[in-house]
């Protein structure tokens, strides 16, 4: 994942609102956000090169999702992949504070990320890039290739927005996934330097990405009701000229 912004107990009628982009090569393979035959309570797309995933959420409401953190200068390619982080939390009946614990030793050993973990109900984050396990406090988050709630432009306008449909009396996920369609670039004096040269950053800056060979590969959001009720729906890209699917999952967490 590339963008991410999400609600967290903001509504009384909705424990989690959840909107993410993941960016990637065109030529990588993957496929859409599926229940996995050989694990029947996991849903989430599959990223065919490494066999990991990038966002995921299980009948019992476990979630996870990562994000890169961009540090080109200490990029490894022979790192492990870091989507198999959120499928080993995914696929396990451990705690986000289990994990962390477990991994600390090897954190150095992935190229930088962020992870969102837990249950629907209570959600941490952590990263490579500092230490400690963050709970994620109520209200309205965001996170891209920099730490969590870094104010890069795509995030903050990505929140604000999000805020806007909190006013709302219903809100429906498609209307959420339109958040996630902005194609603007971001003006020269509000872009970060994460040491990747002006052309880049500007590519990088929007909300939804579009080049000859990279791009959002898919759109995705997970809303999670007071009642455990769960609706997730995808808008996943095979190309960068247009060519998508729709998928829209409901079901009702295991207690």
């Amino acid at each position: 994942m590339c963008l991410i912004v999400f609600a967290n107990k903001v509504r009384p009628d909705y424990k989690l609102i959840f909107a993410a982009n993941r960016d990637e090569f065109y030529n990588r393979p993957s496929e859409q956000a599926k229940f996995w035959s050989d694990h029947p309570d996991l849903l989430a797309g599959k990223d065919l090169q490494a066999g990991g995933t990038w966002m995921g959420i299980t009948k019992q409401g476990r979630f996870a999702a990562i994000t890169n953190y961009r540090d080109l200068k200490n990029h490894r390619d022979d790192a492990p992949s870091r989507g198999n982080l959120t499928l080993d939390f995914l696929m396990n009946d451990i705690s986000p504070n289990d994990y962390y614990s477990n991994l600390k030793s090897r954190l150095k050993n992935f190229n930088g990320f962020n992870l969102l973990l837990g249950t629907v109900d209570e959600l941490y984050y952590f990263s490579n890039e500092i230490d400690g396990l963050q709970k994620i406090e109520p209200g309205i988050h965001g996170l891209s290739n920099a730490l969590l709630d870094t104010s890069w432009p795509k995030v903050e306008k990505s929140k604000q927005q999000l805020q806007n449909l909190m006013n709302q009396k219903e809100i429906h996920p498609w209307e959420v996934i339109d958040i996630l369609k902005n194609s603007t670039i971001a003006k020269d004096e509000e872009l970060p330097d994460t040491g990747v040269g002006l052309e880049l950053e500007r590519m990088l800056s929007s909300v939804f990405i579009k080049s000859e060979k990279y791009g959002t590969r898919c759109s995705s959001v997970i809303m999670v009701d007071n009642n455990n009720n769960i609706n997730f729906v995808e808008k996943f890209f095979f190309d960068g000229i247009g060519n998508f699917s729709n998928r829209e999952f409901k079901f009702t967490i295991n207690n």
